[in-house]
């Protein structure tokens, strides 16, 4: 086997690294964006990608803003991530797994590679075959295992910050929440709304997760391309990125825009904008789903078992950004990334 590695310059991030493995159909990159707070630890996501750019697109996003996650969270913690370009239904072999570990470790502990889409507790004990620098294993290989409940109960927590300060109350019983993606985080979200007796509208690219929520939750089932649309109290999107854009903003039809959901902002520079100017609150996804990193940091490199304490913290966090956001009309994105730098600096 021949892992062949390529290093990018690119203006603000550390490392960028681009392997490729022939004999194992390997295509992957890392992108470590800061190691000022500590490793860079963030998910290897598999996906379909087109072509390498879009590909690097991506992973640049997505680590830059593991860096903003974990100063905002008060972690010691760097920012980074990897891809794997293919699909993870029909691609992921362990080989390429194996691939992946060989890529990680060339960095030697610069990166710590975790669990994001397309890849499971049990694919990372494959890429430990290779490296050590992995967290998230299955309890099996000594990991903490699958982080998306953590991340479900930070979502949670942000949503009840963000309804105190729209309607006075925490209470999400009788709520409508409309959630684009059931998966992993999309579930455990949906089971712990349920339990509070939120009502649900679902939507998922795979028509049998939609029906599971329907038959377990009552949920009602919409379809991917108009859940954004439906008359909701909180839309949660828990998918891929970019859902709000110019297209779907103005069709918003939610008071509060909080999810799980990566780089929820196609344009960064001007949908917060958009979204500010209809009167909607907007959650900042990196703050409100940073409780899967929580889950790592603590158990994996401070070795404690509690958790929820830290978690609880998201919603202190969240009522910062969202009430400076208010009193300096300002959107919450752009609060949360001046609050993240501070603490980096700091």
């Amino acid at each position: 086997m021949m892992l062949k590695t390529k290093h990018l310059k690119i203006k603000g991030f550390e490392t960028v690294i681009v392997g490729k493995d022939p004999s194992t159909h390997f295509h992957g990159i890392i992108a470590v964006h800061s190691t000022q707070l500590g490793p860079a630890l963030g998910g290897i996501r598999m996906w379909p990608y087109r072509n390498e750019k879009e590909a690097l697109h991506d992973v640049l996003r997505l680590a830059e803003a593991m860096s903003k996650k974990a100063a905002i969270s008060g972690l010691a913690s760097g920012g980074g991530k990897a891809v794997i370009i293919g699909n993870p239904a029909t691609d992921k072999t362990r080989p390429l797994l194996r691939s992946m570990g060989r890529l990680i470790e060339t960095l030697k502990g610069k990166y710590l590679a975790a669990k994001d889409s397309g890849i499971l507790p049990e694919d990372l004990d494959v890429v430990a075959e290779q490296t050590r620098h992995v967290t998230g294993t299955t309890g099996k290989q000594g990991g903490s295992g699958d982080p998306s409940l953590s991340t479900a109960k930070g979502v949670l927590a942000g949503m009840q910050a963000a309804c105190q300060l729209v309607h006075k109350t925490q209470d999400l019983h009788g709520r409508v929440v409309a959630i684009q993606g059931v998966g992993q985080v999309g579930w455990n979200l949906g089971h712990l709304l349920f339990k509070r007796g939120a009502k649900l509208v679902v939507a998922d690219l795979r028509p049998e997760r939609a029906t599971r929520a329907q038959q377990t939750w009552k949920a009602s089932v919409v379809p991917l391309s108009t859940i954004h649309r439906i008359p909701a109290d909180i839309f949660a999107p828990c998918a891929l990125g970019g859902v709000l854009n110019s297209k779907t903003i103005p069709q918003l039809r939610a008071g509060i825009v909080a999810g799980g959901a990566n780089n929820q902002f196609l344009d960064e520079a001007r949908d917060p904008y958009r979204v500010m100017k209809r009167d909607i609150v907007h959650v900042p996804d990196y703050v409100l789903n940073a409780g899967g990193l929580i889950q790592l940091v603590v158990r994996e490199m401070l070795h404690q078992r509690r958790v929820v304490p830290w978690i609880k913290k998201i919603q202190p966090t969240v009522h910062e950004v969202l009430t400076t956001a208010l009193r300096e009309h300002l959107p919450p994105l752009i609060v949360a990334n001046r609050m993240a730098l501070e603490r980096m600096r700091a």
